[in-house]
């Protein structure tokens, strides 16, 4: 246990950290608190950079110019959008995405390296660490759901695991773009990293899902063959039930569990975050003195709990997509 006077430390950092946020400061002024803003600029996404391919750019002043339906990006001191052509603009949730693979290659190269010179070594706390980890995925989450089979999917099961945590993890930190574009002015550093939790967004987690729905075909058909198209029914089955039965087990069984996967990670990530915004809204919403230690008290309470729901998401995640992998494998 921490002494008293280092927890209390640490709450303070943590509710200063939080506060700091130039949402809530700007909130802080004569303007209505406006709660659904606050919501909207800290959970919802928007384009940073632009990338059409096959579009025109449309200038403000100019026939055709809808900045309500469209992107708008600044070009000197005006302002655009593209018309027609393929969307793909770089965003918000984009660039959390590249830090926290950033991150993750600053965090396994270097520990992959120092491991594989001698593996039976002890190097430093830092390696053990990831060991732990990795060994924990290994025997508890692949192997077990797997058997001998996991060793063809540790990679992928790794890769999404440390992802989505390192994610969820880097959605709990103060956003420290915001932070550092008030200390040098330079607006765009708010804008790349922004703190906006790349889990929150259904395009991400159901890719993710979609992921493991190829590959539980992909391992289905691999060790059944072709089989597999009639292995789905369970044996005794009565043949008017057959058809039916196909198609659950083969074409919804599978769809409804990534859908699961995809809702799970989703709604619990962006809840905790909702509750966290929510509970410090109060302090603004009753603008009393009352209200504030409570509200700081609760919120920083429940931002150790979302700690513990970032590893639990990841954990969760990477075991249904082991145990959905090994259902497959064999005919039931």
């Amino acid at each position: 246990m921490l002494p008293k006077i280092h927890r209390f430390k640490t709450i303070l950092f943590l509710a200063i950290c939080l506060l700091s946020s130039p949402t809530w400061a700007n909130e802080a002024t004569d303007a209505p608190f406006n709660f659904s803003e606050v919501i909207s600029h800290h959970l919802a996404d928007a384009p940073i950079f632009p990338l059409n391919f096959g579009g025109q750019k449309v200038y403000q002043g100019t026939p055709g110019y809808d900045p309500e339906h469209h992107a708008v990006f600044l070009e000197g001191d005006k302002s655009y959008h593209f018309l027609g052509g393929i969307d793909l603009h770089i965003t918000k949730r984009v660039t959390m995405m590249w830090i926290a693979c950033f991150f993750l290659l600053v965090v396994f190269i270097p520990a992959a390296n120092l491991i594989s010179k001698d593996p039976t070594k002890v190097h430093s706390k830092f390696t053990s660490t990831v060991e732990v980890f990795v060994t924990f995925l290994k025997e508890k989450v692949v192997d077990e759901s797997l058997g001998h089979h996991g060793h063809s999917y540790y990679h992928y099961i790794f890769t999404v695991f440390f992802f989505i945590l390192f994610c969820n993890l880097l959605g709990l930190i103060p956003p420290i773009g915001e932070l550092a574009s008030l200390a040098t002015g330079v607006h765009l550093l708010g804008e790349i990293w922004s703190g906006i939790t790349v889990t929150g967004d259904i395009s991400v987690t159901v890719t993710l899902a979609g992921l493991t729905l190829i590959l539980i075909y992909g391992t289905a058909f691999s060790y059944q063959g072709i089989a597999f198209v009639a292995h789905a029914v369970p044996k005794g089955v009565p043949a008017p039930l057959w058809p039916l039965m196909w198609i659950l087990e083969f074409f919804i069984t599978h769809l409804a569990r990534c859908f699961a996967l995809t809702m799970r990670l989703l709604a619990n990530m962006t809840a905790g975050h909702v509750l966290l915004l929510t509970l410090f809204g109060f302090i603004f919403m009753s603008q009393s003195y009352l209200i504030a230690p409570v509200s700081i008290l609760s919120t920083v309470a429940i931002y150790f709990l979302e700690l513990l729901v970032a590893f639990l998401q990841a954990f969760i995640f990477s075991l249904l997509t082991s145990v959905f992998i090994g259902t497959v494998m064999h005919r039931h």
